[in-house]
C-alpha cells in the first residue's frame, strides 16, 4: 500500500477518499487522510492494513490548503455551517489535526467543528490540543466495551478499549468538547454491548450540547467487509429495536436532523456532470486497482476507471459516468 501526499495546487473536490465533500447541506465533510490502523470486520469502505481493494492511501500535506477549499464551499452556504472531519480512514492519523481544526473554526460561516474517530489514537494531550484549537464535538465510534469482542470487531489484537473509554470519559467530564457516541449494531453479535455502551455514555455525561447517541445500522456494502454470520437488518426492524432499547434504558435513541442543526443548503458549483466529455490530466495514482486520478482544468478531481497504462502527466479524453455529490467518476473514451 503506497502513501500518496496531495499537495498544492491540486483541487480538493471531486474525490471521496480525501479533500472536501458537499452533499447539499450545511454540513461539509473534510477528509485530510484515508489512512486507518484498524481493519474492522464490518468496515463499509474496506479500510486498514487488511484492505483487499485499495492500492493507495492519501494524506493532504498542508491543512491550510484544506481550509481554503472548505472555505470556498462554506462561502455558498451562509452562516451556521458545521465542518465534519471524517473519512474513509481515521482522521486522527492526520499529523496536523489541531491545525486543521483551528483553521476550519476560523472561517466566518462555521458555527461548529466535529471530529469522527474510532478513538484508538486519542490521548488526553491530543484532546487538550483539539480543545484549544476549537473542536466542538467528537463522534466516537466504539462497538463493544468487552475487551475481547472489541478487538475482534476492530480486526486487531492490540486495541485497548479501556484506554479509549478513559480518554472518552476525560472528554465528557473535563473538557468543553461534547461527546457523541456512535456504535454500529451488528445483530446477534453486540446487542448487549450496545446497551452497555448507552449506560456507560449516560454515566460519564455524553451529550452536553448534541444528542449523546447515534447508533448506526450495519449495512452490507458492495465493496465493504461482511462479517461471517452477521445479517443485515431491515430499517423497520432496526428502528423497532432502537425504540425498544431506548424505552428500556429511559433515553431516546433516535436523534433528529434538527437536533444537530442539519438543513439543506446551496451546493458548491462543480463544473462537470454525468455525460460530459472532457480531457483530464492524470495527476495522482488511483485509490483502487485500475484507477487513476485526473484534474480538470485545476478545478476538480476526476477518478478515471479502467485506466491501465495511464501515467501522471498523460492527458486523456473521458466521459463522466458518475457525479453524485460532486464526486466524479469517468471512463476513457
Amino acid at each position: 500500500m503506497r502513501i500518496v501526499f496531495v499537495d498544492r495546487p491540486l483541487p480538493l473536490v471531486g474525490h471521496i477518499a480525501f479533500g472536501v465533500i458537499d452533499r447539499g447541506t450545511n454540513v461539509i465533510q473534510v477528509r485530510p487522510t484515508s489512512v486507518c490502523g484498524l481493519s474492522c470486520v464490518f468496515c463499509s469502505v474496506d479500510a486498514g492494513p487488511r484492505s483487499r481493494r485499495r492500492v493507495s492511501e492519501y494524506i493532504v500535506r498542508d491543512p491550510w490548503w484544506l481550509v481554503e477549499w472548505a472555505g470556498r464551499i462554506a462561502s455558498v452556504k451562509g452562516r451556521g455551517v458545521e465542518m465534519l472531519i471524517d473519512g474513509v480512514g481515521d482522521p486522527c492519523t492526520y499529523p496536523r489535526l489541531p491545525e486543521l481544526v483551528e483553521g476550519l473554526k476560523s472561517l466566518p460561516q462555521v458555527s461548529s467543528v466535529a471530529l469522527e474517530t474510532r478513538g484508538y489514537l486519542l490521548s488526553k494531550k491530543l484532546v487538550e490540543r483539539l480543545e484549544e484549537a476549537g473542536l466542538d464535538r467528537i463522534n466516537l465510534s466504539i462497538d463493544a466495551l468487552d475487551p475481547e469482542l472489541a478487538k475482534r470487531l476492530a480486526g486487531v489484537q492490540w486495541l485497548r478499549i479501556e484506554r479509549i473509554m478513559e480518554v472518552a470519559e476525560y472528554v465528557a467530564r473535563e473538557t468543553s468538547i461534547d461527546l457523541h457516541i456512535a456504535p454500529v449494531w451488528l445483530p446477534g453479535i453486540n446487542d448487549r454491548e450496545i446497551a452497555r455502551i448507552v449506560e456507560w455514555g449516560l454515566r460519564i455525561g455524553a451529550g452536553k450540547r448534541w444528542p449523546p447517541f447515534g447508533i448506526q445500522k450495519y449495512v452490507a456494502h458492495k465493496y465493504g467487509r461482511r462479517p461471517l454470520g452477521v445479517r443485515e437488518a431491515g430499517w423497520d426492524e432496526f428502528y423497532r429495536w432502537l425504540d425498544k432499547l431506548g424505552e428500556k434504558l429511559g433515553v431516546p435513541l433516535r436523534p433528529r436532523p434538527e437536533d444537530f442543526g442539519f438543513r439543506r443548503a446551496p451546493r458548491y458549483p462543480v463544473p462537470l456532470s454525468r455525460g460530459d466529455r472532457v480531457k483530464v490530466e492524470v495527476v495522482l495514482p488511483g485509490w483502487m486497482r485500475g484507477e487513476v486520478i485526473g484534474s480538470y482544468k485545476g478545478k476538480v478531481l476526476v477518478t478515471v476507471v479502467k485506466a491501465r497504462g495511464l501515467e501522471p502527466g498523460d492527458r486523456v479524453p473521458v466521459k463522466i459516468i458518475g457525479s453524485k455529490d460532486g464526486i466524479l467518476m469517468a471512463s476513457p473514451l
